[in-house]
This record gives C-alpha cells, structure tokens and sequence, in this order.
C-alpha cells in the first residue's frame, strides 16, 4: 500500500514535478526570510516610535491580515495561483522598502499592512500552487515531504541569517529591510518561473472561464457552501487550530516571558530560540518519521495535546528544562503543520476553490490566535503565567479529544459504509488522505459551486 509516511513508496517525480519543488523551495525561502524580525522593535524606538504607537501598529496587521485573506484567496482562484504569487511577491518586495523610504509611525502601519496584502496573497496560494502542480505531474505523494521541506528549508534560512543582523546593522543601519526586499525580489524570480498547470490536469477549463465571468462575492459564496456542505472538511480546520495556536503564542508572545520567569538572560534567549528553530526544521522535513499505525488525523490530535503538555510543563523545571521542553514544542510543531496542510488540501472536493479555502482556514487560526494573545496579555499584566499555560492545556486536552471523536463519526470512510465503527474509520480515513488519487475523498458539494482554476 502507498503511504505518504514510507519514503520508499512514493512514485519517482517527474523533472516538472522536480522543477515545481525547487521553485516551491526558493519561493517559500526568499519569500518569508524577513531579516527585520528580530530587530523591528528596537528599531521602531529607534525611529521615535512609542510602544503604544508598535504594538498598535500590530494589532492593525492582525486585523489587516484577517480582512485581506478572503478576497485575495478569491483573487488566487479566479486569476490563479501562479500569478497570485507573484503579486504577492511584488506587493513584499515594496513593503520591505517603505521603512527604508519613511521611518515614520505612517511608513511603518503603511509597511505592515503591505506585509499583511502581501502574506494574505500568498498563504492559500502558495500550498495550492504546489498541490495543484505536483497532482498534474501524478506526484501527489510527494506533496507532503514537499511542504515540509519547504517549510525547513525557510527555518534553516533563518537560523543562518539572523544571527548576521546586528553586525549587518552596525555598518549599514537600513540593511535588514534592504535585504529582505532583495529576499522578496528573489521569490518573484521563482514565481516567474513556476511552469504553467494544464487545466486539464488540474479540473479547469471551461468551467474556469465561467469563474472569471463571476463576481467575488460568488465565489466567497462557492468556499463558504463547500464548508457547510462538507463536515470532514469544516473539522479538520477547526481541529488545526490547537496546532496553529499554541505555537504562534508560544513562538511569539510568551517565549521570552517564560525564559525571564526562569531566570534565563536576554543575553541567551537568541541560542534558544536558534536551538528551537532547528529543532522544528528537522521534523518538519521529515514528517514521514510519524508511524503510520495512526491516520494523519489522529496524528494531528496527538501532536495538538503533545504541544500543550509541553507548553505546561515548562512551570516544573528549572531552566535546562525549560529549554529541553521549548525546543520539543519547536519539534512536535515542525511534524504537525505539514501534516495538517496536507490533510486539508486532501479534504478539499474536486472543483472548489482550493486557495479560497486554505484562506478561510488561515483566517479561522488567526482569529482565535488573536483572541488568545489578547488573553495572554492580560494573564501577563496580572502575573498569571503559570495559570494561563496550565489552562490553555486545559482546554487544549479537552476539546481536541471530542473534536477527534467528531471527526471519526464523519470521516468519508463511515459516510461511505454507514457505519461509524472507530477502527475502520480512521484506517479508510487514513488510505484516503495517504491515496487521494487512486481513492479520492468523496465530500458533497453544492451543485452550484465552481471548479477551482
């Protein structure tokens, strides 16, 4: 049996099919390889910024990126995915030039909210762009390898590059946002040359010409009826919440405070956080290392309670601990992104709008991430760290079991059978996801929903 978790079965690719990771790989590099993360605070006080006026400017993005996801996922699908990267590409290179234009409080909110244009257009389309691809090559056993790949490839990039800032900074203030244009410049070469998906290979055609001829709002429409048509489908993009959310707080929020509670320096937090990038680089190239006496699925809901455990147990040890368990969350959620990707491209029906989708998933992460960092903050401000990482696994191991069991009642396998038998359900499950080609997942569909291009 073909299985996306044995290396050894998965079809040679073709040189397109090869030619199409490649690209993926440099895009996915040069696109996300923002030289200004680790030092756009400091430089924003160093431009006469308050804080009020940077973490505003941050909540804007957030909302900015929410707001943008629909109608660029819509953008992708109707003009295509290649030309969406593209213009996202364009759209990044310009935003990473704007501090350098004007380090003002307008040039950095004009700056994230090109950044948030410019992420929104790519986040369905990207993963679409390489699924499609690689499905019209007959390399889709590939795709999940691929999009780990990818995903480490960028890790590792940072990992090398970050730590060259400073000096960078020391010689040319500017350089970071000046490299990161530059990095921007270079996915747009890569998304120029991206070959061209046959609509054939890919449920085009004609009906795609009738989706140019649409409105927006239909189209929004044509994601929103494949969601409510489609449980298994609305599901897994819930259940891939946990996964998104507890790592972007963790990452992003609450990394530095709980390295101060244990009395770990500033001066060490950039090794920490070098150690958990690399840690999260490796499995998320290798995402086959996951036994496949579990479905994706239930991989997904393991991994999920994994990252909340750890995230709690961080209030036990001592700082070699904390450190130890930091760099095993950076691990488990370098396993459970492409994991999860993977199974909702798979969800996803034949003929609907594929990059339309992915953005309302990544609108669904984004909001409950904005709500958690919202109570985050103020678990913080009140000196509850420990109460809020212990809650949050709470939660976390609350609501993911009674989703996965959801998901087990109706997974395509039991709608198939009429039957909700637990075991039978999650190894069809799992054939249908490590197989969508020789058996594709059966969802329903609005008749009135159009192909994706």
């Amino acid at each position: 049996m073909t299985s996306v978790w044995r290396r050894s079965a998965d079809p040679a690719m073709t040189p397109a099919a090869r030619r199409i990771v490649r690209l993926n790989n440099g895009f996915q590099l040069l696109f996300n390889l923002l030289w200004w993360m680790p030092v756009f605070y400091a430089y924003q006080r160093a431009a006469g910024l308050s804080d009020g006026q940077i973490f505003g400017i941050q909540s804007i993005y957030y909302v900015a990126f929410c707001l943008f996801e629909i109608p660029t996922g819509v953008v992708a699908d109707r003009v295509g995915a290649r030309n969406c990267l593209r213009a996202g590409a364009v759209v990044m290179t310009a935003a990473n030039m704007v501090p350098v234009l004007a380090p003002s409080y307008t040039g950095f909110l004009v700056h994230f909210l090109a950044i948030a244009a410019g992420r929104s257009l790519t986040s369905g389309a990207a993963s679409a762009c390489l699924y499609d691809g690689l499905r019209a090559e007959g390399a889709d056993a590939q795709y999940l390898r691929a999009e780990g790949t990818a995903r480490a490839l960028g890790l590792a990039a940072k990992v090398v590059c970050w730590p060259l800032v400073g000096p960078l900074m020391s010689v040319a203030h500017q350089s970071p946002y000046v490299l990161s244009a530059a990095s921007a410049a270079g996915s747009l070469g890569c998304a120029l040359a991206l070959p061209r998906i046959a609509a054939g290979d890919t449920g085009a055609g004609a009906s795609t010409r009738g989706r140019r001829r649409g409105a927006l709002l239909r189209d929004t429409g044509a994601a929103l009826r494949t969601v409510r048509s489609s449980p298994w489908l609305a599901l897994l993009m819930v259940q891939g919440v946990a996964v998104f959310t507890l790592s972007r707080i963790c990452q992003v929020n609450l990394f530095q405070p709980v390295l101060l509670e244990h009395g770990i320096a500033e001066s060490s937090h950039g090794s920490v956080l070098a150690a958990m990038t690399v840690a999260e680089a490796v499995t998320s190239a290798r995402p086959q290392w996951l036994s496949r006496r579990l479905s994706p699925a239930a991989w997904v809901s393991l991994l999920s309670v994994a990252l909340a455990a750890a995230l709690a147990g961080t209030t036990l040890g001592g700082p070699w601990a904390v450190v130890g368990l930091l760099c095993a969350f950076a691990a488990i959620t370098g396993f459970g992104y492409p994991v999860q990707r993977k199974l909702i491209n798979d969800a996803i029906p034949e003929g609907a709008p594929r990059a339309t989708l992915l953005s309302v998933e990544s609108i669904v992460d984004r909001g409950v991430c904005a709500v958690a960092a919202v109570a985050a903050g103020a678990y913080l401000a009140a000196g509850r760290l420990d109460a809020l990482l212990w809650q949050s696994a709470t939660v976390t191991c609350v609501l993911i079991p009674v989703l996965h069991l959801a998901l087990r009642r109706v997974s395509p396998a039991s709608a198939a059978r009429g039957t909700h038998g637990a075991h039978g359900a999650d190894a069809a499950s799992a054939k249908a996801v490590a197989q969508p080609v020789e058996e594709p997942v059966a969802l329903p569909v609005d008749e009135g929903v159009a192909p994706h291009p």
